[in-house]
């Protein structure tokens, strides 16, 4: 859930889905359309299916418990080496590298002197980070990460607190300025904005037509195409000239 979504969003949604389904096995046994309406706004839905077909392997393979090593984690269905990375260091204790987007600012900054990341980590980037995790790794990686979200920050960092603030080649280097230009995602208009129209309603709505779906956004070969790759994604189903969220 807290993949490119904010803490203060992921709570709520977070609090709720544990007590409707406390385990892996009982999340399995969710039908899809239930999980993807517990999933609401979060955004990126799909992650909520992976989420559900990751349960019925942990239920299935791991006797309901979440593995633990690297290579078991990152065998399920939407899990990556940042979040693998995460669950083996903050559910198990592992020494493993975590790069998370404020841990990666964080070195940049203090190590490399810049102020922002490439969008990516390299292997020269891993490497070089992963000599830097001392015997507790996993206090290491929950320390940076605060660091990164609560003093580093993206923007106005609080460098007079920052514990490390002599060390800071980006600070000793005059805060020079990234090279890399962020912009904010567009969202109204968006491909994702019509997505998310289409399974709002279906979340609120048990069966809609194309007709009644058309009524909800204005350009029609907009919403043809997120019809299609909501079903390609296995979000909806369309039932005769209906569509609804999937068993």
């Amino acid at each position: 859930m807290l993949q490119q979504t904010p803490v203060n969003r992921v709570l709520p949604i977070w609090t709720q889905w544990m007590r409707s389904w406390p385990s892996a096995e009982s999340l399995a046994a969710a039908k899809r359309s239930e999980v993807i309406t517990a999933w609401g706004r979060l955004g990126y839905p799909r992650r909520a299916l992976r989420l559900h077909e990751s349960a019925a392997i942990i239920a299935r393979d791991y006797n309901n418990e979440v593995p633990r090593s690297i290579e078991d984690l990152l065998s399920l269905p939407g899990v990556g080496d940042y979040t693998a990375a995460a669950i083996a260091a903050f559910a198990y204790n592992e020494s493993t590298l975590v790069l998370d987007i404020n841990i990666r600012r964080l070195f940049g900054r203090v190590l490399d002197g810049v102020e922002h990341p490439s969008s990516a980590p390299s292997r020269i980037e891993r490497k070089l980070r992963y000599e830097l995790i001392p015997t507790d790794g996993a206090k290491w990686a929950a320390a940076t990460m605060e660091l990164g979200a609560l003093v580093c920050t993206s923007r106005n960092p609080q460098c007079t607190e920052c514990p490390v603030m002599t060390q800071c080649e980006w600070r000793k280097a005059g805060y020079p300025k990234s090279e890399l230009i962020r912009k904010s995602q567009p969202w109204t208009g968006t491909d994702r904005q019509c997505r998310g129209t289409i399974l709002q309603a279906l979340r609120e709505n048990p069966k809609l037509s194309k007709k009644q779906l058309h009524e909800l956004w204005h350009l029609k070969s907009q919403l043809e195409l997120a019809l299609k790759t909501l079903i390609a994604d296995g979000l909806i189903e369309s039932v005769g000239n209906s569509f609804k969220l999937p068993d």
